[in-house]
C-alpha cells in the first residue's frame, strides 16, 4: 500500500489526504466544508444534504467511499482464515459475490461489519469503517495467507438510486443490467479494469465502481457525463447517512462500539445484540467469539436493536427511551425525521426483554425552537420492518428510469 504523496520527504506531515477524486469534489463544493474519514478529506454535504438525499431517492447520488478501509486476503490458506475471523460461512461467498459480515473478539463482541468481496479463488478484499490490519495480522498465526491493507491502491465511487444502472449502461458498460444483488463484474475502462458491484448503503438499487486511483477523475467525469439527463448529483456523508437510518443499516461508532475501542466493560455489543443473528455460523466450526456466542444464545442476549416508529415530527437523536410507565429502557442510536417513509424514525438499543414488535414506548426528546429548549415524551412503537425497501433493489434487470 503507497499512501498518497508517500514520495514527498515531509509526506508525515498530512494528517489528511486528499481522495484521488478531490480536484472534482472541490468543483462540486459549493459549501466549501470539509470533514475528515478514515486517512481522507470526505464532503458532510456538497450544496444541501436534504437535496443530496432526494437525488439518492428519486435519481442517483455519487458517494466518494476511497477512504472505506481495503483489506486483501489472499494464499493457500485464504478460505480457512476467513472462517475463522468471521462468524459467517464464507464458504458460501463464490468467487464474484459479495457478502456482509461482522467479525468479532473472544468474547463475542462485534469488532467492526463490513463486506467481503471474493475476487477470485483464494483472493478476497474486505471492506470495513475502521482500520482492521493490527486484528486481522494477528489472526494468521497458523494459516499460510497474506494480509495487506489496500485502501490507497483502489479508488471507489458508490452510484446509487432508480437511476444508477440507466447511467451506468449509458457509459457504456453493456450488460451492466444482468448483475444480481451482491454479485460483481468487470469491464473494460479507458483501456483499465473497472470493477462492479451491485452493493451500497442505502438500501436502494446502486453500485459500487472500483478503480486504480490514477484513473479516478476520468470515471468521475464519464459517471456524470452519462447522468447528466438522469439527475446525477454528488452526494455528501450527511445525505448517505438519512438513507441507511431508513433502510436500518447500522454504522460502527453510532450504533455500536468497536470492540477494540471500548474501555468499559458492558458497553459493546454481540451480533445477536445488532439484530445480526443471521450472519453467525456455528455449523462451519471453530470462529474467534464462538464459545461465548454459544453461551449467549443458551442464557439470553442483554440488548436489542430495534427501529421505532415515533410520533410527531421531532428527531430524536441521542434520546432516552422509556416504557409507557417511564421506567428506562434504553437509548436511540440513529434518527431522523424520514422524508420518504414521511415519519420521525430512530434505531434503539433496547435493555432485554424490550423490544419485541408492536411494543408501545416513549422517547424523550430534547429540541430546540428560537433559542428556547423543549421537551415531549413521544409516544413511539418497535415496528419489524426497515422504512425503505424499494423492490427495485432486488429487480434483474433493473428498471429503466
Amino acid at each position: 500500500m503507497i499512501r498518497p504523496d508517500s514520495q514527498r520527504r515531509d509526506h508525515f506531515k498530512d494528517a489528511v489526504y486528499p481522495s484521488p477524486f478531490h480536484a472534482r469534489q472541490n468543483e462540486h463544493n459549493q459549501k466549501r466544508e470539509w470533514s475528515r474519514w478514515s486517512d481522507y478529506l470526505s464532503v458532510p454535504a456538497y450544496w444541501c444534504a436534504d437535496m443530496e438525499y432526494f437525488a439518492g431517492r428519486n435519481a442517483c447520488g455519487v458517494f466518494d467511499i476511497t477512504p472505506m478501509v481495503k483489506h486483501r486476503v489472499s494464499g493457500p490458506d485464504a478460505l480457512p482464515y476467513m472462517q475463522r475471523l468471521a462468524t459467517r460461512d464464507v464458504s458460501k461467498i463464490k468467487p464474484g459475490r459479495v457478502g456482509y459480515t461482522v467479525w468479532c473478539d473472544d468474547h463475542g463482541q462485534v469488532i467492526d461489519d463490513g463486506t467481503i468481496f471474493h475476487l477470485e479463488e483464494g483472493v478476497y478484499r474486505i471492506c470495513s469503517q475502521e482500520h482492521q490490519l493490527d486484528w486481522f495480522m494477528t489472526n494468521t498465526l497458523g494459516f499460510d495467507v497474506t494480509v495487506r491493507e489496500e485502501t490507497h491502491d483502489v479508488a471507489g465511487l458508490a452510484l446509487q438510486g432508480p437511476t444508477s444502472c440507466a447511467v451506468l449502461k449509458d457509459m457504456g458498460l453493456a450488460g451492466v443490467e444482468k448483475l444480481t444483488p451482491f454479485g460483481m463484474t468487470w469491464f473494460d475502462f479507458e483501456g483499465r479494469r473497472l470493477m462492479v458491484s451491485r452493493t451500497g448503503f442505502t438500501g436502494d438499487l446502486g453500485y459500487e465502481l472500483w478503480i486504480d486511483p490514477g484513473h479516478a477523475e476520468l470515471l468521475w467525469d464519464r459517471l456524470f457525463e452519462a447522468g447528466q439527463l438522469r439527475g446525477i448529483r454528488a452526494m455528501g456523508s450527511a445525505a448517505l447517512d438519512m438513507l441507511r437510518i431508513e433502510a436500518g443499516f447500522i454504522l460502527a461508532g453510532q450504533d455500536f462500539l468497536p470492540a477494540m475501542q471500548a474501555v468499559r466493560a458492558g458497553h459493546t455489543r454481540s451480533p445477536f445484540e445488532l439484530g445480526l443473528g443471521w450472519l453467525v455460523s456455528f455449523d462451519k466450526g471453530v470462529f474467534n467469539g464462538r464459545a461465548a456466542l454459544l453461551e449467549e444464545q443458551a442464557r439470553g442476549s442483554r440488548f436489542r436493536l430495534v427501529k421505532l416508529d415515533i410520533d410527531g415530527n421531532k428527531p430524536a437523536r441521542d434520546s432516552f427511551v422509556f416504557t409507557r410507565d417511564k421506567k428506562y429502557a434504553g437509548t436511540v442510536t440513529s434518527a431522523m425525521w424520514s422524508p420518504s417513509a414521511k415519519a420521525s424514525i430512530a434505531l434503539a438499543s433496547l435493555e432485554m426483554p424490550h423490544g419485541e414488535p408492536g411494543e408501545e414506548l416513549l422517547v424523550e426528546i430534547y429540541y430546540r425552537r428560537e433559542l428556547k429548549w423543549n421537551r415531549v415524551m413521544a409516544p413511539a412503537r418497535v415496528v419489524k420492518d426497515v422504512f425503505w425497501d424499494p423492490p427495485r433493489k432486488r429487480q434483474t434487470p433493473p428498471g429503466d428510469f
